[in-house]
């Protein structure tokens, strides 16, 4: 699966995914930490990948537009470690097949896993 991580998610989660078998490219490698949450969803799009984060905005902006992709992966209920996020997102993977994943908004946090297919209404 490929993956866009957000600036608010550890780096060392994009070499996580990477030891997975993942593409995995973290905001800041690819020199996109000042660009908006827009240009992030819409880079996503162009490349199919996941986006990782903790920012509320993104399935606000997936909700505005209607869209159906990409996928979103949401850290919700405070501040993760770089070991917490790797074992939450290794739940979230466990959990949800590559396809719903794909093309749904996944909010997860240290008690439960939920998810809401696109476009969402």
């Amino acid at each position: 699966m490929r993956f866009l991580l957000d600036m608010p998610v550890s780096p060392e989660l994009a070499g996580w995914l990477r030891q997975q078998g993942h593409d995995a490219e973290h905001a800041c490698a690819l020199g996109l930490e000042r660009a908006s949450d827009r240009e992030l969803l819409a880079r996503a799009l162009d490349e199919n990948r996941v986006v990782i984060t903790a920012d509320t905005d993104f399935p606000h902006l997936l909700a505005l537009s209607g869209a159906q992709a990409p996928g979103v992966v949401l850290f919700r209920g405070g501040d993760y470690t770089a070991e917490e996020m790797v074992e939450l997102l290794a739940r979230v993977l466990n959990a949800m097949p590559e396809d719903t994943l794909t093309r749904s908004v996944c909010v997860v946090d240290r008690r439960r896993i939920r998810h809401r297919l696109l476009p969402l209404r």
